[in-house]
């Protein structure tokens, strides 16, 4: 879903940086580089806590802040990063939308698409309004034993269930709105939103979603079962997957946050009431994104 920013009428004041802190100094240069910028512009500049200790004494010179406050309080939070950056730092805002605009520090980079040698130029732009704001649906997800709610938490690109350190594959029983559908022995099952159809789910040959689809993606993992295809789901969909006996499996969500599942447990999944909301340069095209990290349209090598 696309906002216009112009009706929209936003004023930025506290901007906060959050670099993927468990990288080279990469992530250290540009976080300071943009830090400075912004205090340049006149902003009020937060540096996530955890990323300042990373990068040492030269970011004494900045506010430094806890995920909880930058939620609560920050009007723009700028990640520098790569995908799973951005990932971890939209689950950890909580309930407050807070605009998310990411710098590219990663490999392929499907949500930071402001590049690290243009970044001065393209967040000046989404600073003075020149930007296309855009809103993401996440999974809301709970892990069910015994009748009771052992893990609880939120998915931007997708829930996977797989066989963990297992050399043998699970079987799990899967169920949308209550109905049976199937009992599957796998690898496992990714659950993806549009945002996550090019993530894992990609990989493993699952569609790949517009943003603006209303749909879940169901893809299973290596199945024993050749009929077994990736389905998509309207977004409204109760999703709940059964650990059949004797199998235990490991639950992840988005590649950060995991839950190890037993025999007999419910995943229960449905979409979120919150979004996460981003912010691309004006120019930004999903479709020339795509070309651009999927190579279509390449030239085929002359043998």
């Amino acid at each position: 879903m696309w906002f216009n920013p112009s009706a929209m009428a936003r004023k930025f004041n506290t901007i906060s940086l959050i670099g993927k802190f468990q990288s080279t100094d990469g992530a250290a240069v540009t976080v300071l580089d943009l830090a400075g910028y912004l205090r340049e512009r006149g902003f009020d500049v937060w540096v996530e806590q955890d990323t300042a200790t990373a990068i040492g004494g030269a970011a004494g010179d900045f506010t430094t802040a806890a995920y909880e406050k930058i939620a609560a309080e920050a009007d723009l939070v700028v990640v520098v990063g790569g995908d799973g950056t951005l990932l971890n730092a939209a689950r950890r805002m909580g309930e407050r939308a807070v605009p998310l605009v990411g710098v590219n520090l990663g490999r392929l980079g499907f949500l930071t698409d402001l590049s690290r040698a243009d970044a001065r130029r393209q967040l000046g732009e989404i600073l003075d309004g020149r930007y296309r704001a855009e809103s993401r649906f996440m999974l809301d997800a709970e892990v069910i034993r015994a009748g009771e709610r052992i893990f609880h938490t939120l998915a931007l690109n997708d829930v996977v269930v797989n066989r963990g350190n297992l050399g043998r594959m699970i079987e799990f029983e899967l169920r949308v709105d209550g109905e049976f559908v199937y009992t599957l022995l796998s690898d496992g099952m990714i659950i993806a939103t549009p945002t996550g159809s090019t993530a894992y789910a990609l990989a493993a040959n699952g569609p790949i979603l517009h943003p603006g689809v209303p749909g879940i993606a169901l893809v299973p993992l290596c199945p024993q079962a050749l009929s077994a295809r990736p389905v998509t789901l309207p977004d409204t969909s109760r999703i709940e997957i059964v650990l059949m006996p004797p199998h235990d499996a490991r639950i992840h969500f988005d590649g950060a946050a995991y839950c190890d599942g037993r025999a007999g447990d419910r995943l229960r999944i449905v979409r979120s009431p919150l979004a996460v909301r981003l912010l691309h340069p004006e120019g930004y095209s999903y479709f020339s994104m795509l070309r651009e990290k999927l190579h279509w349209s390449a030239a085929m090598p002359r043998p």
